[in-house]
């Protein structure tokens, strides 16, 4: 532990993984900073209207950032939710049910999340 935060993987968490933990939260910050900036900041008002969204998506690269910071932060999220179920010192069959359930959960949710920005660009 370095200045009250932990920098080392947990037990039950290979290095890949709180690799992808720390790279996915750096992306998160830098996509979340871009999104703010853009969907806040330049907007008249503060804040886009459903039409302004559909115009926004219209543009080839925002439902690939809205699709990355998707990705980014539910791949994330997951992680840090295995990290602290993992001080629950889970059985490895619990382990399993957990992995396989986060996994599905998150995979489900970039799958909808995908659909919608398609869905979205596509009323253009």
């Amino acid at each position: 532990m370095r200045d009250g935060f932990d920098v080392t993987p947990r037990s039950g968490e290979g290095a890949g993984l709180w690799f992808l933990k720390i790279f996915t939260g750096f992306l998160v910050i830098v996509v979340l900073i871009i999104h703010l900036v853009v969907n806040h900041l330049f907007v008249e008002g503060g804040l886009l209207s459903y039409a302004d969204v559909v115009r926004y998506y219209q543009i080839a690269i925002i439902p690939i950032m809205e699709i990355a910071f998707l990705i980014f932060v539910v791949v994330h999220a997951l992680i840090g939710l295995r990290s602290v179920l993992l001080d629950l010192q889970p059985s490895n069959r619990a382990l399993r049910l957990m992995n396989y359930g986060l996994g599905l959960l998150g995979t489900v949710s970039i799958a909808y999340g995908i659909w919608l920005v398609v869905v979205i660009a596509g009323r253009g």
